[in-house]
């Protein structure tokens, strides 16, 4: 009787595609994010989920759109699993970052626990608030039901890595989520009567395309 998290990140925008730092910045889903959106709601469907988390931003609500309309669920919407703040750095491609605080940005790119943008947010700050938040959901997950969060890239890696219990200098190890894809955990019940998460899908359907932001790890145009 385990129960599960499916987190999920909102469908492509114009500024993933641009490689543009989006953070709290309210950008819209494009044509082919609310696809997307449409794609991965048949398919998340079948989990029979229980409650659906949802980010505040408009293109992660614009995403759970059309499984709350396919579960007729009413979604929660949870501002603390919104996207990094990314401070100075938002609005601007990572190339533009780069040429104005390459050391920052790169340390941040390799899991650093810096603050992005010189005036936003650190990653185990990022952690703390939407984990915080996955856990006030789970008190009312009943046992072998599923929970989706709707959230953002640098988000879903936070929360994944926390809940795996890894170190916080091995969460670049966590491959970024393509837009509208998911990853599953799984609870666990150890020996000493605790719990924990195990992953036991990542970066699930993919469509045939390159992850989009700096999250990936790369550099993108």
């Amino acid at each position: 009787m385990a129960r599960k998290i499916l987190i999920w990140r909102h469908g492509r925008t114009a500024w993933n595609l641009e490689n543009r730092f989006q953070g709290h910045t309210d950008i819209p889903l494009d044509d082919t994010g609310i696809a997307q959106a449409a794609r991965a709601a048949a398919l998340l469907a079948s989990f029979s989920p229980h409650t659906i988390l949802c980010s505040d931003l408009g293109r992660a609500r614009q995403t759970a759109a059309p499984l709350i309309a396919l579960t007729g669920l009413t979604a929660i919407i949870e501002p603390d699993i919104r996207e990094t703040h990314g401070g100075e750095w938002e609005g601007r491609t990572g190339a533009e970052i780069r040429s104005i605080d390459a050391a920052n940005f790169t340390r941040w790119i390799n899991s650093e626990n810096v603050i992005a943008g010189g005036t936003g947010e650190r990653r185990s700050e990022v952690a703390e608030r939407a984990v915080a938040a996955i856990e006030r959901a789970l008190e009312t997950l009943p046992d072998d039901e599923t929970l989706i969060a709707v959230t953002h890239g640098g988000t879903a890696r936070c929360v994944i890595a926390t809940l795996l219990g890894l170190p916080a200098d091995a969460w670049g190890a966590i491959g970024g989520l393509a837009n509208c894809s998911w990853s599953v955990l799984e609870e666990i019940h150890r020996p000493d009567g605790g719990r924990g998460w195990r992953l036991v899908e990542h970066n699930a359907g993919t469509l045939p395309e390159p992850v989009l932001g700096e999250e990936s790890g790369r550099s993108l145009p």
